[in-house]
């Protein structure tokens, strides 16, 4: 393993791409449905069509897909005001290997703040209806304006993320009107970086530190071996696992 390690709840570093890439059976054909799936996007959508990036690394190989392969489709991505400082540096390395502009949708500061003023910055630990309030604050609102007047949106949602995505299909209706599309949906962590390695797509430096699903920075924390892949994601919930964004993906009681 390559890099520093210690022990867990330290800080934890190694290659990603050392310990996750791997090509399996089928991965060309993956890529090749997944190229399709994109391409088909465009041709139906034309410029009502959005990549919604994390920065993630799902989303990373969408964009150099979109990149790499000239297509036709805007980026964006929300700035929940509590991001890594990693995550906002990957933004600006993106934008400069690609050569691609992407937008930046931010909360509205007032209600940030008066979130805030009443609840306390660490409100999301109270309670789940509390930390709910402040992803539709900070990622719904935002996200929201981010898709208006489109017709359909990419994402980097996968089958084999967790229990509640497993039947997560290409192209799905998002509730709103609109189309989203997956096209990774049947990929596997190792497909990912596999891609990763052979093109070398730049990633979240965080995710050398054992965090393979990145929120905002109070949300987060790198996973111990064997844990579920989303377990670092409000891991003082027991059950609650997503945020809102991939609301027909939701688990019962309560996506990003």
């Amino acid at each position: 393993m390559n890099g520093e390690t210690s022990s867990f709840g330290a800080a934890t570093f190694a290659s990603a791409t050392a310990l996750y890439a791997r090509q399996t059976a089928g991965f060309e054909a993956r890529l090749a449905a997944s190229l399709e799936v994109l391409q088909r996007a465009v041709a139906e959508h034309g410029s009502g069509l959005l990549q919604s990036t994390s920065l993630g690394a799902e989303d990373m190989v969408i964009t150099d897909l979109i990149a790499r392969h000239r297509l036709p489709i805007a980026l964006a991505t929300l700035d929940t005001g509590l991001l890594h400082g990693e995550t906002l540096a990957l933004l600006d390395q993106t934008r400069v290997r690609y050569g691609l502009a992407i937008e930046v949708f931010s909360p509205a500061s007032e209600q940030v703040i008066e979130f805030v003023r009443v609840n306390g910055e660490r409100a999301m630990y109270d309670s789940v209806e509390l930390r709910k309030n402040c992803c539709g604050i900070r990622k719904l609102e935002p996200l929201g304006r981010m898709l208006a007047g489109r017709s359909a949106w990419i994402t980097g949602l996968r089958r084999e993320q967790s229990a509640n995505r497993a039947d997560v299909p290409f192209v799905e209706p998002d509730g709103q009107g609109r189309s989203k599309i997956n096209p990774l949906a049947q990929w596997s962590w190792a497909d990912v970086w596999h891609y990763i390695a052979s093109f070398n797509v730049p990633y979240n430096a965080l995710h050398d530190q054992f965090m393979p699903s990145i929120g905002c920075a109070p949300c987060t924390r790198a996973i111990a071996v064997g844990e579920d892949f989303r377990a670092g994601r409000w891991w003082w919930e027991e059950s609650s696992k997503e945020c809102g964004l991939h609301a027909t993906h939701q688990e019962t009681g309560v996506a990003a």
